[in-house]
């Protein structure tokens, strides 16, 4: 019995030496647990003579000591060794080239957005947020669009129940502001968002899109305001010696409305494919904002007066970059973010 320990002493301390992580446990299970090979060895001493026993026993416990001193100090090495592997892969070579960070670029829209930004709050206006989702009041009814007007046709939207859709226009935000600031004036106010219509998406239109739109409530606004007002944004926007020209139209929250034309930015009104050879473009929509509107958002039109404008961001975009297709915009292709990254303002 004695020599069978001392053999399994030396069997375990040799397979001991060659293991590491999972298998040292395994090890120790083997060798040393409940159901290990020393306890089954010792179990059976009942064989043995009573003067055996106590030998045997002497024997089986010192066995068993070194076998855990063995298995502690293996087990640290393992540690250890472990320890300094992470440490070398996790080491810095402080010789390697550094690695430059790709910068992130602003998008034509935002660019865009910013620079009609800049321009007007120059002007003296405040920029305002609306919601995107909102209720049919303040998208149509305020803006003089009754539930019957035949206009709602051109802004059909996507309607979310009878009474809550997602807006059309960032002109809510004009009734929201005159209802909230009644009877305070003047409001000179201008409105980025995005907007939602149900169009075919094409190479000019968009289920969705930007605007900006502006309005300005005040005593004695006159439409020669408004034009002073879009022939310097013209100008900053698009070139110096830019000139514009308003068109007669119709809007319902306007009255009267025009369309606003720029003369065209690559021939200079010589007349070209993008102008269709008439020497002019057309930017946006304007006109005096409707006495029926004012009296909605709370002020007497016989008091004061107003103009608006509204724009489609992409749509500038469009003509400063020279992009062809609206939906270049929303393919998420970083290329054409790069590719205006380095153009200043």
């Amino acid at each position: 019995m004695k020599d069978r320990i001392l053999r399994l002493q030396d069997t375990a301390l040799g397979e001991l030496a060659a293991l590491a992580g999972k298998d040292l446990d395994a090890w120790r299970v083997k060798y040393l647990g409940k159901k290990g090979e020393l306890s089954q060895a010792l179990r059976s001493m009942g064989s043995l003579s009573a003067e055996e026993r106590p030998l045997v026993g002497q024997v089986a416990n010192t066995v068993r000591a070194e076998l855990e001193a063995a298995y502690a100090i293996r087990l640290a090495e393992w540690e250890v060794a472990k320890e300094r592997a992470q440490e070398a892969e996790e080491t810095i070579d402080i010789t390697l080239p550094g690695r430059t960070p790709r910068v992130g670029a602003e998008h034509p829209l935002a660019k865009i957005i910013r620079r009609i930004e800049d321009v007007f709050v120059g002007f003296g206006f405040t920029v305002e947020e609306g919601p995107e989702v909102e209720w049919d009041y303040y998208n149509f009814e305020a803006l003089n669009l009754p539930k019957d007007h035949p206009a709602r046709d051109m802004q059909d939207t996507f309607y979310l129940s009878e009474e809550l859709l997602m807006r059309t226009h960032t002109s809510p935000v004009q009734a929201r502001t005159m209802e909230k600031r009644r009877p305070e004036w003047p409001i000179r106010i201008i409105v980025p968002g995005r907007v939602y219509r149900r169009d075919d998406d094409d190479a000019t239109h968009s289920h969705a899109f930007t605007q900006i739109e502006g309005l300005v409530v005040g005593q004695g606004v006159r439409m020669s305001d408004l034009k002073g007002t879009l022939l310097t944004f013209a100008r900053v926007l698009f070139g110096e010696d830019q000139e514009i020209r308003l068109r007669p139209s119709f809007f319902p929250f306007t009255e009267p409305s025009a369309e606003m034309d720029i003369r065209c930015i690559y021939c200079g009104g010589a007349g070209c494919s993008t102008c269709k050879h008439t020497g002019w473009i057309e930017v946006l929509g304007c006109g005096m904002v409707h006495p029926r509107v004012l009296e909605m958002g709370g002020y007497d039109p016989e008091e004061v007066t107003g103009f608006a404008f509204g724009m489609g961001v992409e749509r500038i975009a469009m003509l400063l970059y020279k992009i062809e297709d609206i939906r270049q915009f929303y393919q998420n292709d970083l290329r054409l973010i790069r590719q205006f990254a380095a153009q200043a303002d």
